[in-house]
């Protein structure tokens, strides 16, 4: 299936260089930054590469997939304290080493077949249930490919990740590339840093007349400050008690929520709308930036990829969950360089909406310290740094 010039899933149409980028559908944090290279390598080098997005499981039957795919989707939905509790114990090795295994025997045979058929020159991979597979398959082929193994968490990874010495890997941040030295033992020169991986238009705002036609687009007033409600592809978690909060409060602000999937979420929005019709209601949206322009005050949690895409459009997060201990250092990073607000208690949360409107010093207090970390896109480095690298393993 072909999605863009050049850019493939699970698709053979080209005698160019092929780069296999290998991902899970256990959330968008892995087929997003996947998607982003995969459109620069087109783009830029598109008459020699041909990057070609490949789930490790589409063969795999639909009980095995449902159960990976939507278990995870769903424990962080509806169980968080359940998804942490097996985060926990697979950090324990049996345990550990066991999933992989399981995850192994679903994945490996349809990689193998598309590796043996297809030799791609390169191999990035974008999930740590993908490693062994790939790792076992050149070393049963015998192929000398380069691999690399993106680690999609930005701060706090987890060890499943480093499961097998030979890899070389791309990190986001020089604190969890600290700890793969000091901790995993990994050796300096197996370990690349850049900037994380979003896509590159959120780089840059629109200008002020396309920002103003956007929120005349969605109904939001010109002359006041909104705040967005946003989480993952499952809304945000306790969505209906933080959309209550904030509007029981008449706050002088625009509010709206993305609900993503979460059915029972857009429901319960859509009929707070019919009390509060100005509060603005979305599903599903592929609209995230142009929302984001829109807004100056977002409440989330704490999913690396919509993090860094708040903070690199400079609006102020405020974040009221995160999933210990896999998106902590997310929360850190906000919190510790005062570029965001950390509060769990959703009823604090109007007083401070409140207060980042009415008190100019504070928001640009918040405005500031984002700016000063002059935060980019990783897409463009990583890809090069993808066309260049060649076989050390």
């Amino acid at each position: 299936m072909t999605i863009s010039r050049g850019i493939t899933i699970d698709g053979m149409n080209s005698h160019k260089q092929k780069y296999f980028l290998l991902y899970l559908k256990t959330g968008a944090g892995h087929f997003a930054p996947a998607s982003s290279i995969a459109h620069y390598l087109s783009a830029v080098h598109g008459d020699a590469i041909e990057p070609v997005l490949i789930d490790g499981l589409t063969d795999a039957k639909s009980f095995p997939r449902s159960i990976i795919e939507n278990g995870y989707r769903l424990l962080q939905a509806r169980a968080k304290w359940y998804y942490e509790f097996l985060y926990a114990t697979n950090k324990f090795p049996p345990i550990g080493y066991l999933n992989v295994a399981i995850a192994n025997f679903f994945i490996k045979p349809y990689l193998k077949k598309r590796i043996d058929a297809e030799r791609p020159e390169k191999i990035v991979i974008f999930h740590f249930f993908l490693i062994a597979p790939v790792l076992d398959i050149l070393r049963e082929l015998q192929y000398q490919i380069p691999v690399i193994t993106a680690v999609t968490d930005p701060f706090t990874a987890h060890p499943l990740w480093f499961q097998r010495a030979e890899q070389r890997y791309v990190v986001f941040s020089e604190r969890l590339k600290k700890y793969c030295i000091e901790l995993r033992k990994i050796p300096e020169a197996q370990l690349q840093v850049f900037p994380f991986i979003v896509d590159e238009k959120f780089s840059a705002f629109l200008p002020p007349a396309e920002i103003a036609a956007v929120k005349q687009k969605y109904g939001f007033a010109l002359d006041k400050k909104c705040v967005l409600i946003i989480g993952g592809g499952d809304g945000i978690p306790n969505g209906k008690n933080i959309l209550r909060q904030l509007l029981r409060a008449s706050l002088d602000v625009e509010i709206a929520i993305v609900c993503g999937k979460n059915r029972q979420l857009h429901a319960v929005a859509l009929e707070l709308q019919l009390q509060y019709p100005s509060l603005k209601v979305f599903g599903f949206v592929d609209f995230v930036y142009e929302l984001l322009n829109a807004s100056d005050i977002v409440i989330t949690k704490c999913g690396a990829s919509t993090i860094m895409e708040i903070l690199m459009m400079k609006k102020i997060p405020i974040i009221n969950d995160y999933i210990w201990e896999q998106e902590l250092g997310n929360m850190e990073f906000v919190r510790d360089n005062e570029l965001g607000i950390f509060e769990r208690d959703i009823a604090k949360l109007p007083s401070i909406v409140r207060k980042l409107v009415s008190d100019e010093t504070e928001y640009h207090h918040f405005r500031q310290n984002i700016e000063m970390m002059k935060m980019r896109s990783g897409t463009r480095e990583v890809a090069e740094f993808l066309v260049t690298m060649i076989n050390q393993q």
